[in-house]
């Protein structure tokens, strides 16, 4: 039997409206899929919007295309970090805004947000890498 449990400890706040779980376990036979991070590049040229929520949207599209190369979905994700330039509470609000979007079970994956200066690219102002498993 393959399991994934998400854990919020009753004695820590309630991080779902945030949009993650304060920790995620699986149990089965089955392998891990390493998910290198997902910039919000859009196509084969990988354009880069000036807006940031578009950028998340398609990071999160990139990361679900890479997902659905393996038969997974967003439920299989254990655990995202996540790469935001010049990180403030709006982006916040929109990063969670459209995790909320993605994952429509409200079953979060164990997730780092990390403030940066910048990333491998000017334009880019979002990275989204995962850990995901994948069942026998």
């Amino acid at each position: 039997m393959n399991t994934i449990t998400h854990k919020n400890p009753k004695t820590l706040f309630d991080p779902t409206p945030f949009a993650f779980s304060h920790s995620t376990t699986h149990e089965g036979e089955g392998k891990y899929v390493f998910i290198s991070g997902q910039s919000g590049g859009e196509g084969l040229k990988h354009n880069l919007s000036k807006d940031f929520r578009t950028q998340v949207r398609f990071a999160l599209k990139n990361l679900e295309t890479v997902l659905a190369d393996y038969g997974l979905q967003t439920r299989d994700v254990l655990k995202i970090t996540i790469l935001i330039v010049n990180h403030n509470q709006e982006k916040l609000k929109i990063w969670t805004e459209e995790m909320h979007n993605a994952w429509k079970s409200d079953e979060f994956p164990a997730s780092t947000l990390i403030p940066v200066p910048t990333l491998a690219l000017d334009d880019m102002q979002i990275e989204v890498e995962a850990i995901a498993f994948m069942k026998n």
